[in-house]
């Protein structure tokens, strides 16, 4: 039988003594949209990686994608990080993941790429393998602990979102805008420990005004737990038909990041060029 999304499962695996009422299930099978997507996993059910992702983004989605700076990945022998902000919190991830992926089958270089997901996204199954799970409510497992040392100390290419979340509306120099929370400093920690050069992208997309209204309303009300982000695979099926771009930046030599700043001050500098670039 093919692997099926099952949300009453997928809350026991995360919380086993949670009582959820059954209209709660329901409303999030609307909100997640698992309908769909046990409907395309009957239709594909041998589907995996690269071509299972493929087949999300232009069949099941429709949506489309023009890139600007491909030249600037790197072609030599040496792994990196790709770091991007995150307008869409999962689309843009794959979108982004597929391009990098086309662009080594086109050039001399075969490498895997690890993408650094929210551990909710390894219930993919067809493309966990792609995904470098970060527990957002808790610590990883000591196998996954593992297999993330493992990735940085070998030739994997890593893409990572350092913000942690997808972008927010936020009042910046004195105007509402839409851009990423503060970076987190791990990438820049790693690009100096493991010797790799940093190669920036920017995602121009954004997410519905119900999704920011939503982000808003809990923070103004001090609600700790992310609620907006239950609905994401929401917002990825809104963006079914969307076209969007992106831009790949010259990349940033380990040796730039000197002790002038600290590896927080760096983050935060490194996603103010990405956003000045393209602003």
């Amino acid at each position: 039988m093919p692997l099926q999304f099952d949300i009453r499962a997928i809350i026991k695996s995360k919380a086993p003594n949670a009582k959820v009422p059954d209209f709660l299930i329901r409303y999030l099978e609307r909100i997640t949209h698992v309908k769909e997507m046990n409907a395309f996993l009957r239709k594909y059910p041998d589907l995996c990686g690269y071509e299972f992702m493929d087949r999300v983004i232009h069949e099941e989605l429709g949506c489309s994608a023009s890139i600007e700076g491909t030249e600037h990945i790197p072609t030599d022998g040496r792994p990196v990080i790709f770091v991007s902000n995150h307008p869409l919190g999962g689309l843009d991830g794959m979108i982004i993941a597929e391009m990098i992926h086309e662009s080594r089958q086109q050039s001399a270089v075969s490498r895997q790429l690890k993408v650094i997901v929210n551990e909710l996204l390894m219930f993919m199954e067809p493309i966990a393998d792609l995904w470098a799970p970060v527990n957002k409510v808790g610590q990883l497992s000591k196998e996954q602990a593992v297999a993330q040392q493992r990735m940085w100390e070998s030739g994997t290419d890593v893409l990572t979102f350092p913000a942690g979340a997808c972008s927010r509306l936020q009042r910046i120099d004195g105007r509402w805008q839409i851009q990423d929370l503060e970076w987190k400093k791990n990438f820049v920690q790693r690009a100096r420990e493991y010797q790799r050069d940093i190669v920036p992208i920017y995602f121009e997309g954004r997410n519905s005004r119900f999704f920011y209204a939503l982000a808003w309303l809990r923070k103004l009300l001090h609600i700790k737990l992310n609620i907006e982000m239950l609905y994401l695979v929401d917002e990825m099926y809104g963006a079914h038909g969307k076209h969007f771009r992106v831009h790949v930046m010259p990349p940033i030599p380990y040796t730039t990041l000197d002790n002038s700043r600290t590896p927080l001050q760096w983050a935060q500098h490194i996603k103010q060029q990405i956003y000045h670039h393209r602003l």
